[in-house]
C-alpha cells in the first residue's frame, strides 16, 4: 500500500490511499501522524487502519500533483517535534565519491581517508545478526520540520551556500508511540539536498553542508521496501535533461542493515520522545557532484523508483541571506 498527504480543493488536509490514477480519501484522520497514532492505539498495522478508514471519496492524483496540493507524506503540526537526520557511507558508490571529496586537495597522498575506514567498518560489522548491535554509521543532523520542502516545490538555496546538489536516498518514516517506542510507518524517496562544495573544502564542514532544505515523498510505501531497488536521478535545465544516472538502493546494496541504522539513531533517549516524528535518510549511492555537475537556480531534480509510485520532483530557487553578520543584538 502507498499513502499520501494532500490538501483538498477546500484547503483541508487529507490522507489518501494511492489507487492507480486516483486517491481514495480517508475519514476521521487529517494527517499521516494521526493515522499512525490511531493504528497504534487500536492495535492495528498502518495498512489495516487505512483500510478501515477508507471512503468512497476519490480525487484525481494527477490533479493533486498539477495543482501542487501534495504534501510531504509525514509531518508534525509543531515543526520542532519533527526531526530530520541521516546516515552516511552506507553504500559502496557513496564511499567512492566521498573518498575523492575528502582526500587532501594539495597532495597526492593516498593513505586511507576516514571515509574509507568507515566503509570498511560497515562492510565488516554493519550487518549484525537480528537483535544485535553492529558498528555505528556516520550520523548527521539535518534540521527540524521547518526544512522540509513539499514535493513539487523548489529548494531555497541560501546566499551563503557554495553549492546545492541532490542526494537520492531511501528515507525511513517514524512516529514515537506513547511508550517511547519508535514505530516505522514505511519508506519514501528522499532528496537530501546538500552543499558538496563546502563539504569538499574540509570534511569537518560536513555538519554545515547538511543544514539545508530537503524533500521526501510524494508517497509513503507502507512496510519494508524490496531489498534491491533501481532508481533514476535526472537534472533538468530549461526543460532539458543535463544529467541522469541510475542508482541502486535497498538493503542488498548497503553495507549496513536498515535495522542497524535504526538502532544507532534511536539508541539515544532524546530521540524517543512520545508523539515525535522522525525522518531518517539512509544514505545515497551516487550524486551528480561526483561528475562535475554544478546546479543553479531554475534547475530541477527528478528522483524516481518505480516501487514508490510517482517521482519526487523539486526545483532550486535563490534564497536571500536570512541573517547577517552582527545580527545578534545584546539584551
Amino acid at each position: 500500500m502507498r499513502l499520501i498527504q494532500f490538501t483538498d480543493r477546500e484547503g483541508a488536509r487529507r490522507v489518501g490511499i494511492v489507487n492507480g490514477t486516483n486517491i481514495q480519501a480517508l475519514s476521521q484522520v487529517a494527517t499521516m501522524r494521526a493515522l499512525a497514532l490511531a493504528a497504534i492505539r487500536n492495535g492495528n498495522g498502518l495498512e489495516r487502519q487505512a483500510q478501515l478508514l477508507n471512503t468512497e471519496q476519490s480525487e484525481d492524483y494527477a490533479a493533486i500533483l498539477r495543482e501542487q496540493r501534495i504534501l510531504a507524506p509525514l509531518d508534525h503540526e509543531d515543526a520542532a517535534h519533527c526531526m530530520l537526520s541521516g546516515a552516511g557511507v552506507t553504500h559502496m558508490g557513496s564511499a567512492s565519491t566521498r573518498d575523492k571529496m575528502h582526500r587532501r586537495l594539495d597532495s597526492e597522498e593516498m593513505d586511507k581517508t576516514d571515509t574509507l575506514r568507515m566503509l570498511e567498518w560497515g562492510i565488516e560489522g554493519g550487518r549484525p545478526a537480528p537483535g544485535q548491535a553492529g558498528v555505528q554509521p556516520e550520523w548527521f543532523y539535518k534540521g527540524d520540520g521547518g526544512v522540509v520542502v513539499a514535493p513539487g516545490q523548489p529548494f531555497p538555496c541560501p546566499g551563503f551556500a557554495l553549492d546545492g546538489g541532490e542526494e537520492p536516498e531511501l528515507v525511513g518514516l517514524y512516529v514515537i508511540d506513547d511508550e517511547g517506542c519508535p514505530r516505522r510507518l514505511g519508506f519514501a524517496i528522499g532528496n537530501e539536498f546538500s552543499d558538496h562544495v563546502m563539504e569538499r573544502r574540509n570534511y569537518l564542514y560536513q555538519a554545515h553542508s547538511k543544514l539545508r532544505y530537503c524533500s521526501f515523498g510524494p508517497e509513503l510505501l507502507v512496510g519494508a521496501p524490496p531489498a534491491h531497488l533501481v532508481g533514476m536521478t535526472r537534472i533538468r535545465r530549461n526543460g532539458r535533461v543535463i544529467w541522469e544516472q541510475e542508482f541502486l538502493a535497498g538493503q542488498d546494496n548497503m553495507c549496513h542493515s536498515i535495522e542497524n541504522l535504526e538502532y544507532h539513531h534511536f539508541k539515544y533517549r532524546q530521540f524517543r520522545r512520545p508523539g515525535d516524528v522522525h525522518v531518517h535518510y539512509m544514505g545515497a549511492a551516487s550524486l551528480s557532484f561526483a561528475y562535475s555537475v554544478r546546479t543553479q537556480p531554475g534547475d530541477s531534480f527528478e528522483i524516481s523508483i518505480p516501487d514508490f509510485g510517482e517521482p519526487l520532483v523539486n526545483g532550486i530557487a535563490a534564497g536571500p541571506d536570512e541573517f547577517r553578520p552582527g545580527g545578534v543584538k545584546a539584551l
